[in-house]
Formats: C-alpha cells, structure tokens, sequence
C-alpha cells in the first residue's frame, strides 16, 4: 500500500496526516502555525512530516497552503495568510525530510479529495465550490485537476458576478467572493439590520443587540428558526452564487457541483436557494442533463488528504 502525508498549512495551525490509497487517514499531527516566521514555518512542517514518517513509510509529502502555487508544484509565488511569498516551499521541505515534496494551493487539495473520495468520487467532471470567510475551489476535468498555465486556475471565488459591485480584497470590484461567502452572509444581515431593523430584529437580538456587528452565524441561527430577514440574506447570497456557478457552468459543463466550508454547515437553508438560483440562471437547462448540487462529504481533513494524494500521483 503508497502512505502519503498530507499537511493542510493554515494560518493559525498546521496539521498532517498519513494518507492511505483510499483516502483514509490512519494517522495525524497538529501543530500551533508560526505564521510570522518562513524558517519556522519550514522547520514545523519537517517535524510534523517527519513525526508522521518515523512510524509510517511514506515515501511523497504534500502541502497545502493558502495562495498561488507554481505551475512545478514547487513555490509559494504568492501567499495570502503567511510570510512565505516567493519561498521554494517543496525545496525547503524536501531538503529537511529527505522525501519528494509537491506543494498545492489548499483549496485544491481539498477540491481533489472531495472529487476522489467524497461527495464527486466516480465523477470524472467536478465543480468544487468552498465557502467560508470567502470562496474558493477545484476543476476537475476529465480527472484531471485543472492548474492552468501559471497554476493559478480555478480562483472562483473571483469572477465577476455584479459589476462595480462591492470591493474585493484582490482589488477588483463585485467579486463572487463579496456575495456568496460567509462574510457576505454577514453584510446581507447588516445591511438589513441598519435599514430596516424592525425587520431584522431577531438577527440584531442574536448579535448581542448590537446592529453594527452582524455576523454570519447570527443570520445563520435566525434563518434556522426560519426568521424571514434570515432567510432573505439567504436568498439574496443564493442568487449571486447560483448566477456564478450557472456561469462556471456554461464553461466547465461538470456532472456535479459539491459545495464544502463553513457555510454549507447551513445544509438545506442554504443548499435549496442555490440549487433554484442555478436553475434559474443555467443556459439551456431544458435542454441539458440536470447537474446536481450536493454538500461535501470529506469533512476537515479534506485538506490533508487532497495534498497526500496529489503528492503520491504526481
């Protein structure tokens, strides 16, 4: 049986995992991220690595990290969350460990894991879609993850889906990122909340009675009592998202989208308006074979296990 080990880098905890053919982690580590220092980054991913590969033989390691990852799988051209811009992340780590290293960006790993062994696995075309803080993803095209040229493919959450819309962190404007993401579920409850807070007052209530600081998890808990301001800052995100995955899928043609993070912690409150939203916006979709909208299955490690196995194929 090929061990890999994985190891999902994050910007407060770094955690790793061996990885069997099937995509069972029989093992893991997790460390505290020393996010502001590349030499301890390095060395704390080699001691997890190498914690692991002391008890299994694993001969391939892979890392997956937050940013834009070179088309060699090999460095960090740009990170988001830690100082390692630049840095040769599978040089580093190789050199420590003394094993073959492939670096990836982590959402997607994780986006590999879900359509190998989670909710897309038996699927050759897969949309992953994650939603958190903002929103990210995976290509996978007949089984093949989707890279691009310059290895920077597949950062969904940065098309265009409202025009000079709200501003984005990547310095553009209305990207799907400040509609669809769990920061945008809490700007849909703000907005409501400062204009019409007789309308959103369980969500104000439930953000400790302050309007000024509504969070996603608050509409989230107002929606689950079925709250109807709750459950418009549902549709209103639902909408954009659906519009921006009917687009993804006029290009990609997938078989199934598998929507993963935080925010699908939401199930039907959240799966129901997206699946309507896509219909609505699908071109031809009399006319095409229905693509299913599901939630992932892969749960946390999804990470882990994506890195490890990209790292065993490559």
């Amino acid at each position: 049986m090929a061990l890999s080990i994985g190891v999902d880098v994050g910007g407060t905890k770094i955690a790793a995992g061996v990885v069997d053919e099937d995509g069972a982690v029989l093992a893991t580590v997790r460390r505290s991220s020393p996010a502001t220092s590349r030499e301890a980054i390095f060395e704390t991913i080699a001691a997890v690595a190498g914690e692991l590969a002391a008890q299994y033989d694993a001969p391939t390691i892979g890392v997956g990290a937050a940013g834009f990852t070179s088309s060699d799988r090999n460095t960090m051209v740009h990170g988001t969350n830690l100082d390692w811009t630049g840095a040769r992340i599978a040089d580093e780590i190789g050199r420590r460990t003394g094993k073959r290293v492939v670096v990836e960006n982590d959402a997607n790993a994780a986006g590999w894991a879900e359509a190998r062994f989670g909710a897309g696995a038996g699927k050759a075309n897969v949309l992953v879609v994650t939603l958190g803080t903002g929103v990210g993803g995976a290509v996978i095209i007949d089984g093949r993850l989707v890279r691009g040229a310059a290895g920077f493919a597949a950062e969904i959450g940065h098309i265009n889906v409202v025009p000079d819309g709200r501003p984005c962190g990547c310095g553009l404007r209305g990207c799907l990122e400040r509609y669809g993401s769990g920061t945008a579920l809490g700007v849909n409850g703000w907005e409501l909340a400062k204009f019409r807070p007789d309308y959103a007052a369980r969500i104000i209530e439930l953000s400790g009675g302050d309007q000024n600081t509504i969070s996603g998890k608050a509409v989230t808990a107002a929606a689950r009592e079925g709250d109807p301001a709750a459950l418009e800052c549902y549709a209103r995100l639902a909408d954009a998202l659906g519009a921006g995955l009917a687009d993804l899928c006029a290009v990609l043609d997938p078989e199934i989208i598998v929507l993963a993070g935080g925010l699908t912690e939401a199930g039907i409150i959240l799966l129901t308006p997206v699946r309507e939203s896509l219909e609505a916006h699908l071109t031809a979709h009399v006319h095409r074979p229905a693509i299913p909208v599901v939630i992932s299955s892969s749960g946390q490690e999804a990470g882990i296990i994506g890195a490890a196995d990209l790292a065993r194929q490559d």
